[in-house]
């Protein structure tokens, strides 16, 4: 299944579905930091599930708000937004690598342990695209590997533990604090707020192995 296909965002309750639902979850939230949503995503967020089996969820609230700006928007708007936070020539209004965060520079230590780590686990950086390994999207998908990838050796909760230990719950709430807060982020502050409810959830997920 793609990142960007959100079919199974169901809220189930077997452990299977959760797996899958958690890992296309991160699959959506990289894809919408790395790009616009085009006309065929933002389709597939009119159609989209927008209740949860147990209301009052944690993520029901969010997603829903998402789910609706989602559908309130268009392809030539989200993409201006975007533009406008993330891209531009010189210095973005937003920045979406940890190393900023970490560190307060760009390609400092924080994405140098990353790398390390990468290589621990088998991975390597997409030459195709232009990011560093430590773009909000990247460590996502990440995260989606280490949860849905066939191996085991690799692809299991400890190696999830350890890899949103350190390179996601270290920075990523602090990124959506500063996009919630931008006067011009409309759709991405929904963004913003899913990402941080689904990180505070896969915290207190961790938290539990951990007792």
């Amino acid at each position: 299944m793609k990142a960007h296909e959100i079919r199974a965002l169901s809220f189930a309750s077997a452990d299977d579905a959760e797996e899958l639902a958690r890992a296309e979850l991160y699959g959506l939230l990289a894809r919408l930091w790395f790009a616009p949503p085009d006309a065929a995503l933002l389709q597939q967020f009119r159609v989209a599930v927008t209740e949860a089996p147990e209301a009052g969820g944690f993520l029901e609230a969010p997603w829903q708000a998402l789910v609706a700006a989602m559908r309130a928007t268009t392809p030539q708007a989200a993409a201006a937004e975007f533009d406008a936070l993330f891209g531009g020539v010189g210095k973005p209004e937003v920045f979406v690598y940890g190393s900023f965060y970490l560190a307060g520079f760009l390609n400092e230590k924080p994405l140098a342990a990353l790398r390390g780590d990468l290589a621990a686990l088998g991975l390597a950086r997409d030459e195709t695209r232009g990011e560093t390994e430590d773009h909000i999207a990247g460590v996502f998908e990440v995260m989606r590997f280490l949860i849905a990838g066939d191996d085991i050796a690799v692809c299991n909760l400890e190696q999830q533990r350890r890899f949103f230990r350190a390179h996601v719950q270290t920075w990523v709430e602090r990124l959506c604090d500063v996009v919630e807060a931008h006067p011009q982020a409309l759709l991405w502050r929904h963004v913003g707020a899913m990402t941080r409810a689904f990180v505070q959830v896969e915290a207190q997920g961790f938290d539990l192995l951990e007792l």
